[in-house]
């Protein structure tokens, strides 16, 4: 599939621009998590071999840490091929020590940041992770062979392309307006994750910004832990790039605007990460 444009001069708006494509979908739903377990199968062990193929017969990857997640999917409308997908590993509310995948994955290099994390609230934090973009929607230089279709060079992205169009938004903003939904409804405040730094320098023009947990691991290919506090991440988005922010937000139905800039941070554990806070 070729890069997507749209030509309609009179639509000004990021959210207008993306949803004339595309549409978002989230929650536990039997049609979502067929669809992302799907095309987590297509990029996880087909395109990357990150996972055993013959261990998935039905063609759809999981793993246990789906039975406590929620997914989001962005489907392009006039094909209704599913884009690109993403979970939320919610907290075990019966057992909130349970281990996210973060920190089985990432124990030594997060050793520095106890302190950080001993003040989160384990019932409100959450896990996001298995980003994932279809073949289909990774046509640009450096895209293919991607997790989560970032190529080599983030500001390609706010670029024209040579016919002076505009080009839609990239798929990641769709995944996020999924997490920020699901998030606000499973009561999370907390994002744990784990992210190439591609990734991250994309996130970062976007305003979105995490807060590094110790050094890069060598998890398919290196990655920095991160962690956030969403009011604070989706404060910076709103100070920054507020477009971004009414796209991922809804126009604040999802989550409401941060008041006074969030300029006065009360509670202790937002306190600690912004005291904290190392761009990246």
């Amino acid at each position: 599939m070729s890069d997507i444009h749209y030509e309609d001069q009179e639509v000004t708006t990021l959210r207008e621009i993306f949803y004339q494509y595309f549409e978002v979908m989230t929650g536990d739903t039997p049609e979502i998590r067929d669809e992302a377990f799907k095309l987590r199968y297509q990029v996880y062990c087909l395109e990357k071999g990150f996972e055993d193929a013959s261990a998935f017969p039905d063609e759809r990857e999981t793993d246990r840490h789906d039975r406590r997640s929620v997914h989001g999917i962005v489907r392009h409308k006039k094909t209704g091929v599913t884009a690109a997908t993403v979970r939320l590993v919610l907290p075990d509310r019966d057992n909130p020590d349970l281990p996210f995948p973060i920190e089985q994955n990432c124990r030594t290099s997060m050793e520095s940041s106890r302190e950080v994390l001993r003040v989160i609230p384990r019932n409100s934090l959450a896990e996001i992770s298995r980003f994932a973009v279809s073949k289909d929607f990774k046509r640009r230089v450096g895209e293919a062979g991607t997790i989560s279709g970032i190529g080599p060079d983030p500001d390609s992205y706010f670029e024209q392309d040579p016919t002076g169009r505009r080009v839609i938004p990239h798929l990641i903003l769709g995944l996020f307006t999924a997490i920020v939904r699901n998030s606000a409804e499973n009561n999370i405040n907390y994002w744990y994750a784990v992210m190439d730094v591609s990734l991250l320098r994309l996130l970062g023009r976007f305003g979105i910004k995490f807060l590094p947990l110790g050094g890069m691991v060598d998890y398919h290919g290196l990655r920095q832990p991160c962690i956030g506090s969403v009011n604070e991440v989706l404060a910076g988005i709103w100070r920054k790039r507020p477009e971004v922010w009414e796209l991922i937000t809804e126009n604040g139905k999802i989550w409401p605007a941060p008041d006074n800039e969030m300029k006065d941070v009360t509670d202790s554990s937002d306190a600690l990460v912004r005291k904290q806070h190392i761009s990246v």
